[in-house]
């Protein structure tokens, strides 16, 4: 059976938006790591740049049952000209490492993260609490979306003395228009630090208390009516 664009009085349409929005642990916590070096030397820089990178590398690979991902992002050498002098003269040379890494068992995030904050020259920035991109909790939210409009459109109808028929179209809010760049997730309780040296007592594990993750759905749905008697 097709129907027509419009609605009709043998076949009246019937729009409605479905929502659901739930608050549920992350999944994912993420932490931002650079690892900087200088030296006045480009071989002396580079040599401790990559000592610092392969101990980072080392300690957060010692949590693997912790880590779900690690991760080498930016790396940069940039010399450092003199202020002074007309000629192109190198003042140091300044190395950086972005790394980042995963964590979906967060019992153990408190003591890696103090331990990388000791770290000489490095910078530390997150945790950023987030879900999985395949979490159940993104199905589940749109799950109830779909069953809170099908439940709002049994109620309109129920209203007019009549019932659903039909179902014309379901679709996501704003499935016809580009999606926006994600980001990554959720900045909480984040802690950024650039630290050198190492304290002389082991300082106590960090207390990070995981950030609760909204997740939203939201699909509008169209259907035909029976025909009510007004």
């Amino acid at each position: 059976m097709t129907h027509p664009p419009h609605g009709t009085p043998e076949a009246p349409r019937l729009a409605v938006r479905g929502e659901a929005r739930l608050e549920v642990d992350p999944e994912v916590a993420r932490l931002d790591i650079t690892v900087s070096a200088r030296g006045t030397d480009r071989h002396d820089a580079l040599a401790q740049l990559t000592r610092r990178n392969n101990a980072t590398l080392e300690l957060v690979r010692s949590y693997e049952d912790a880590v779900h991902k690690l991760e080498t992002g930016a790396f940069s050498l940039t010399p450092e000209l003199s202020r002074h002098g007309r000629t192109e003269r190198v003042r140091a040379y300044h190395g950086r490492v972005h790394l980042t890494a995963h964590l979906t068992d967060f019992t153990a995030l408190g003591d890696l993260t103090t331990r990388l904050a000791e770290n000489e020259l490095t910078r530390l920035g997150g945790p950023w609490w987030d879900l999985h991109l395949d979490s159940p909790a993104h199905r589940e939210a749109r799950r109830q979306a779909v069953h809170e409009a099908v439940q709002r459109a049994r109620e309109y109808a129920e209203a007019l003395g009549t019932t659903l028929d039909s179902l014309l179209e379901l679709a996501d809010i704003g499935a016809e228009t580009p999606a926006p760049q994600p980001g990554f997730g959720r900045a909480a309780r984040g802690a950024r630090r650039a630290l050198g040296g190492n304290a002389e007592e082991e300082p106590a594990p960090l207390d990070l208390e995981p950030q609760r993750q909204t997740v939203h759905a939201q699909v509008n749905a169209r259907f035909t009516l029976h025909p009510p008697r007004l």
